[in-house]
């Protein structure tokens, strides 16, 4: 969640004089690790995922699961455990780098106060062992964390809790839903992680945006919703803070779930991967190949069909967040004719990726068609210095963006041999895929961060997308894969994801033929060729089901999983390590066919066959107490008795 700086934190009207400065710094800083780094190599892949959990407190008596808003206690719990301590993991800042023997997970504070983010003590690297102390790495993780939690208290791994901002009680300790920061109907301050970054990022988002953050989410209507149905949980009458006129001023939308602040984004989970290449060649190429896969895997690991106590008619989270971080004004948003703005600007700042940056020759410029909304100032000034034309292009686009949240003090502070104002932009630009260049100083490389998939229920879950998305960058490297599509069909394949039921009921815009066309030979001189002439970008890609992009259709497309298969085929593993890769893919592949469900299905069944469920959308109290007692039970146990588990893991 990006970085933890100390100090005074400027309100946005202050940050607004100050943010061409920022801007200037941050673009300085970029230069300087260009031109220390561009040139840099690696030899081998490293790798490292990110889990985040919920902390859930029971209230057995009740039968009232709650989310726990202990992250500062459990954090500093475990950063003085002296195993983890001398195993360097724990909280990082706390660290002893003299007891350190050998890598524990690293444990990390997010912006809910009921979250954790939980890291490898080190990073992955290709090997076959790494790859199967995975799942083990993440069982450890969820162990340690629930060993520093209260009796009452357990961590999942849900996206989204399914009561965060309902009537009645839904945190412990119980705060009323109200605050200055974020001026929600919904959610209490007090659910913010109180360093002075996130109330601070959370208000000047609101400020900025000249509103509250407006999130509408479809309901799902079953048989008793009501028609129309119009957010109960709504209060029209409170005139606590000038934004309470959001609702009068139609805000909420009829048939949604309406949601008013940033922590209903910020406060869900999700699976990151993120990837170090050998340079910043092969890192461009990564970002651009795994790019057309995000919305894939988005809806392949759906897992968030609840929002606010009601069954919605979406199975991810992803536009939940987008909304909760729409800092753009009513100008920006096109609302409004401009004015005092300076762009028009199509998306939020949390949102699919806009453009591709590698130098791949196969990169034609039809796929990159979305008419880019830049800094033509900033681009200059990187071409300038020597940055190409694409890479100048997507820095240029993220930094028309403001910086949210300035400390006073790194303005009065040398810019040089740092990345702080460059990553106060760079950070809070959260795409679908993230760019990463080295930090000054360090040893780390150039870096690709995959950010699209839903969090899982189990670790065995999550192990296996972490595992099958690292091996697809092995085989996309080596058999030099081809996946472009025109960004816009990544931007349609972003949409249809959030469907229900997408994996199976929906099809997705992918690329017909993945491998390289093969140079044609010119007759009578046979060292002479010549390159293939490009069919019209229109013809390469066609609409396929994820069944089909994941497991292929026979003699026509050769599918991801099959490829992987082969380049398993064509490199030294042994029978143990292969049969447990094959568990894993074996999820992945099921998921995509249908005969496995994915966690946002199995548990809108959860819901609806309760004895509790009426069949009016709402997951009442006690619904969500089992439900977080069975979503407990998998992450701890992997399974569920009678066979409940089954069609989620086959198992």
């Amino acid at each position: 969640m990006g970085l933890l700086a100390l100090g005074t934190p400027l309100a946005w009207e202050d940050a607004k004089q100050r943010a061409d400065q920022v801007r200037k710094l941050g673009i300085q800083q970029l230069l300087e690790i260009w031109n220390a780094y561009r040139g840099n190599e690696r030899d081998i892949l490293l790798w490292g995922d990110e889990v985040e959990y919920l902390v859930i407190a029971f209230d057995e008596e009740n039968k009232n699961a709650c989310l726990s808003l202990r992250q500062a206690e459990i954090l500093d719990a475990l950063s003085v455990e002296e195993k983890v301590r001398r195993a360097g993991g724990g909280v990082p800042d706390l660290k002893d780098p003299a007891m350190v023997e050998e890598p524990l997970p690293t444990f990390h504070p997010e912006f809910g106060r009921f979250m954790l983010e939980a890291t490898p003590g080190a990073p992955f690297s290709l090997a076959w062992k790494d790859l199967l102390s995975v799942e083990p790495n993440m069982k450890l993780r969820r162990t340690i964390a629930k060993k520093h939690m209260a009796p009452n208290e357990t961590p999942v791994t849900l996206p989204a809790f399914p009561r965060l901002g309902t009537k009645g009680v839904f945190t412990n300790p119980y705060y009323p839903p109200t605050g200055p920061k974020s001026r929600s109907q919904f959610i209490p301050d007090e659910c913010i992680n109180p360093h002075i970054r996130f109330p601070t990022l959370a208000a000047n988002i609101r400020s900025r945006r000249g509103s509250k953050v407006a999130i509408n989410m479809p309901v799902f209507y079953d048989e008793k919703t009501p028609r129309p149905f119009n957010d109960p949980t709504i209060d029209y009458d409170r005139h606590l803070f000038p934004e309470d006129d959001d609702v009068r001023n139609g805000a909420a939308k009829e048939g949604h779930i309406y949601m008013d602040a940033m922590g209903f984004g910020m406060g869900c989970c999700c699976l990151q991967i993120t990837f170090q290449a050998k340079n910043i060649s092969e890192a461009r190429t990564l970002y651009d190949q795994l790019c057309p896969l995000g919305p894939i895997m988005l809806a392949l690991s759906a897992n968030t069909p609840i929002f606010k106590g009601f069954l919605a008619d979406v199975d991810v989270r992803w536009n939940v967040i987008s909304g909760a971080v729409d800092d753009r004004t009513e100008e920006e948003r096109g609302a409004k004719p401009l004015k005092n703005d300076r762009w028009k600007i199509p998306k939020s700042r949390y949102d699919s990726v806009s453009t591709y940056l590698s130098e791949d020759p196969r990169l034609r410029d039809e796929y990159n068609d979305l008419g880019l909304v830049i800094d033509e100032d900033i681009k200059k000034k990187l071409i300038a210095n020597g940055m190409d034309e694409r890479l100048s292009t997507h820095f240029a686009h993220l930094f028309i963006r403001d910086p949210i949240v300035i400390f006073q003090e790194t303005l009065d502070e040398p810019p040089e041999g740092k990345s702080d104002h460059f990553e106060n932009l760079q950070s809070t630009n959260w795409q679908h895929m993230r760019f990463k260049p080295p930090p000054p100083g360090g040893k780390i490389g150039w870096r690709v961060e995959f950010r699209s998939m839903e969090i899982q229920l189990t670790d065995f879950e999550n192990a296996a997308f972490a595992i099958f998305t690292v091996l697809l960058t092995r085989v996309i490297l080596s058999y030099d894969l081809n996946l472009y599509i025109p960004i816009s069909k990544v931007d349609e394949n972003m949409a249809t994801a959030h469907r229900r039921n997408a994996v199976l009921g929906d099809k997705f815009w992918f690329r017909k033929n993945l491998f390289p066309p093969r140079p044609i030979s010119n007759r009578g001189s046979p060292a002479s060729t010549r390159s293939a002439s490009p069919v019209p970008v229109e013809e390469e890609y066609a609409l396929m089901t994820i069944n089909e992009i994941m497991n292929g259709i026979s003699g026509q497309f050769v599918g991801l999983i099959p490829l992987i298969e082969s380049y398993l085929d064509t490199v030294n593993v042994d029978v143990v390590t292969r049969c447990e890769l094959a568990g894993y893919l074996s999820l992945v592949s099921k998921r995509a066919s249908g005969e496995l469900q994915t966690g946002a299905t199995w548990i809108r069944e959860f819901v609806r066959s309760h004895p509790d469920y009426h069949k009016d959308s709402v997951v009442t109290e006690r619904i969500n107490y089992d439900l977080m007692k069975a979503v407990e039970t998998l992450g701890c146990e992997g399974t569920l008795p009678n066979g409940l588990g089954e069609k989620l893991l086959g198992r």
